[in-house]
């Protein structure tokens, strides 16, 4: 399937039953337009096929003027990103001219006392003029706001150091001030570009192949899709696309965190971003420029970073609560000492910019480092709320198991040769995507069978196919159905209990075929069960999840022998779509839920839970879409290590808390007490706002949060 691009909204109308029903149906009948409902809290979500598609959509029913949303969404990103690096230089220069400014009146102040005294009006001018931002936003704070903000605190002891007639004393806060400035934000921008320069596609030049079989480097810009580009020794792969000629060993790390190399040859996938650290390969071209994986990673993680966590938004409205709290103690302060240096104390320390700085610095640190390691995280309200998860669901297929299923065996009843029964199975799973027709189809190529082209078919969801297969060589066809055992009762296939399965372990599907009302036979099919599920499960329970749980489309015997083999606290077989996103609801009432799964068919399910999380690289663009969470390789052991990251991350946030409410308190107390002077206090202040953001950028440097893959040691005689 190709990219599936979602958008949601909240709508300002009510609509009723019959109205939602009309509107969801329009929609839907938009070309392009793959999926719309209007959920209960009044949100519109669409999923389209390409942007202009989903545009036309919602502009066309006036529901939303997308054009300009999505215009103006491309101009504040933009924006955005320009603010942040003239925000910085402004800083530095104002860092810079403050710092020299004091020096300067210090000196002046030593070498000619008599001069410096007679010169306060330019003094007070020069201190009012560094400080001039400061007014301006604490101002604005006060206005908009209707209540005062960091910068009104530190306005008003600028103020108050100039009608003390010692305007110089404020300038060493300026000069602190703007130098954590500087540094907190160049820090805070440095976790959130951390992943794009990661990813940072370097290469502007490809090797391209002419039809001649002619190889001229061109501009990456001029490529395009199905073209044939070669990849040499130690070069970056600049496109998506599948390997038609050669083999390579491929570091993949930048996409998966992986650090050992992928070997990867013929009709085998490869992304951009990823480098070939040896051999020679010819890709085929899928996907250039904004469409390819590596493209769509950074946006999701850039993106994510504007989605911010409840906690943020608690730390926001803590600081500005204190802020109160530091006119009132200098209030205080003044009525008891009438010592105009202990006022200047408590206004020299607030605890805004730590809490506030910190908070933020900690959520963007930890997305990046999930990034990292190939764990996609949308937003930081789902780091949050990953940290509080006591309930996780997953799907058996692909999540459980390796997803990539085999035929090992067939049972055929009335002398039916195995050719007959695997092609005509084949020839109706041929257009499904489920992995377990993909085995089928599989065995088939191997044994170099030709399955049948013209079929039509009809997907009974979660229950089978059922197909109209033409005579093909000397094989008879007819109707033809392919499915679970519940599917054959329903269709009332007779002969289905005497299959006996008893053979074959518990493990295995058998999937039945019938043709014209007559059983055939039945494929049996095994897809183990991933290697660290199960190490993976128990580090989650570790890290507090309380009930994890199995749902599945196959039939209870299968299901039951999973669960047992994994000690999972329970199980649902014959679940059909719609019914793990019931099932996920269900648990919500009293549980935090996180689904994990791969497919279309777990998309609703994901987008039901609290988390939801899409596993492997194979994950259907639906549910990469669904999912708040994508782990972009198929090792479940990256389950575990970003749940380790959220708690550490949230215990991180809790720490910064503590310390600058406790530094800041303190040094308030030694101010009032007159202990301490306005240079020191503003140097604890500032010293501790830096400290608490360096301690959440770390995040982005702890190797306990690296992923190595598990090298595995095969002869367990030799350990």
């Amino acid at each position: 399937m190709s990219q599936v691009f979602h958008y949601t909204t909240k709508l300002e109308q009510e609509y009723s039953a019959k109205g939602t029903a009309v509107l969801e149906y329009k929609l839907r009948k938009v070309p392009g337009v793959v999926s719309a409902c209007i959920l209960k809290d009044n949100t519109l979500s669409v999923y389209a096929r390409d942007k202009l598609s989903l545009a036309k959509a919602l502009f066309a029913l006036r529901l939303v003027p997308v054009r300009d949303e999505l215009k103006a969404k491309a101009k504040k990103e933009r924006n955005d990103i320009k603010a942040v690096s003239e925000e910085l230089k402004n800083y530095k220069f104002k860092a810079l001219v403050s710092l020299f400014g004091f020096g300067a009146l210090e000196a002046f102040k030593r070498l000619s006392p008599t001069a410096f005294t007679n010169l306060s009006f330019l003094r007070t001018a020069f201190v009012l003029l560094i400080a001039k931002d400061i007014f301006k936003e604490g101002v604005l704070g006060l206005i908009k706001e209707k209540a005062p903000n960091a910068d009104t605190l530190t306005a008003t002891a600028v103020l108050a150091s100039v009608l003390s007639g010692k305007p110089e004393s404020s300038l060493s806060l300026l000069v602190l001030s703007n130098f954590a400035e500087m540094l907190t934000i160049g820090a805070a921008e440095k976790a959130r570009q951390h992943i794009s320069n990661l990813l940072d596609m370097k290469e502007k030049y490809v090797w391209l192949k002419d039809k001649k079989g002619h190889v001229s480097k061109v501009s990456i810009d001029d490529v395009m899709v199905n073209d044939e580009v070669v990849v040499y020794v130690g070069e970056k792969i600049c496109v998506d696309g599948v390997i038609i000629e050669g083999e390579a060993s491929i570091d993949q790390s930048s996409l998966t965190g992986e650090s050992i190399p992928a070997f990867k040859t013929i009709k085998q996938e490869v992304y951009a971003g990823t480098v070939v650290r040896s051999g020679e390969i010819t890709i085929r071209v899928s996907k250039v420029g904004d469409e390819t994986n590596l493209a769509r990673i950074i946006n999701m993680v850039e993106n994510a970073q504007n989605r911010r966590a409840p906690i943020q938004n608690f730390a926001d409205r803590m600081a500005n609560a204190l802020v109160p709290i530091s006119f009132l103690s200098a209030a205080v302060v003044y009525g008891v000492t009438r010592d105009f240096q202990r006022v200047l104390n408590m206004f020299f320390i607030d605890f805004s910019c730590g809490l506030k700085l910190s908070t933020s610095t900690a959520i963007s640190a930890s997305i990046s480092k999930a990034a990292q390691i190939g764990v996609l995280v949308k937003g930081g309200n789902f780091i949050e709320t990953l940290a509080d998860i006591d309930t996780v669901i997953l799907d058996k297929t692909g999540t459980i198991t390796d997803g990539h299923p085999i035929l090992i065996d067939t049972i055929r009843c009335n002398e039916i040769e195995e050719k007959e029964l695997v092609l005509l199975a084949a020839a109706a799973e041929k257009s499904s995507s489920h992995p377990l027709a993909e085995a089928v189809i599989n065995y088939a190529h191997d044994k170099n069978w030709n399955v049948p082209h013209e079929v039509k078919t009809e997907t009974v969801v979660g229950r089978g196919i059922c197909a109209n297969v033409s005579d093909f060589d000397s094989y008879k066809g007819g109707e033809i159905l392919v499915g679970s055992r519940t599917f054959m009762k329903e269709k009332k296939i007779p002969g289905v209990n005497d299959i006996d399965r008893s053979g074959f372990s518990k493990e295995c599907n058998i999937i039945y075929v019938a043709r014209n009302s007559e059983l055939l036979g039945a494929l049996v099919i095994t897809d183990p069960i991933r290697k660290d599920i199960k190490k993976t499960l128990n580090r989650i329970r570790r890290n507090g999840v309380d009930e994890i749980v199995m749902l599945t489309g196959d039939n209870k015997i299968t299901a039951e022998y999973v669960a047992g083999k994994l000690d999972l606290d329970g199980y649902k077989s014959d679940v059909l779509p719609h019914e793990k996103a019931e099932f996920v609801a269900s648990k919500q009432s009293y549980s935090k839920v996180l689904m994990v799964g791969d497919g279309i068919n777990d998309a609703p399910a994901l987008a039901y839970a609290d988390i939801g999380v899409a596993l492997g690289g194979k994950s259907t663009d639906i549910a990469m879409e669904s999912a708040d969470i994508t782990i972009t390789s198929d090792e479940p052991l990256k389950l575990a290590k970003v749940m380790e990251l959220s708690k550490s991350t949230m215990g991180l946030v809790r720490q910064n808390f503590a310390a600058t409410i406790a530094i800041n308190s303190a040094a308030m107390m030694l101010g009032a007490l007159g202990k301490i002077n306005p240079l020191i206090a503003a140097t604890i202040h500032n010293a501790a706002t830096i400290g608490v953001v360096i301690n959440s950028a770390r995040i982005l440097f702890d190797k306990k949060f690296n992923f190595e893959k598990i090298k595995r040691n095969q002869d367990l005689d030799n350990l």
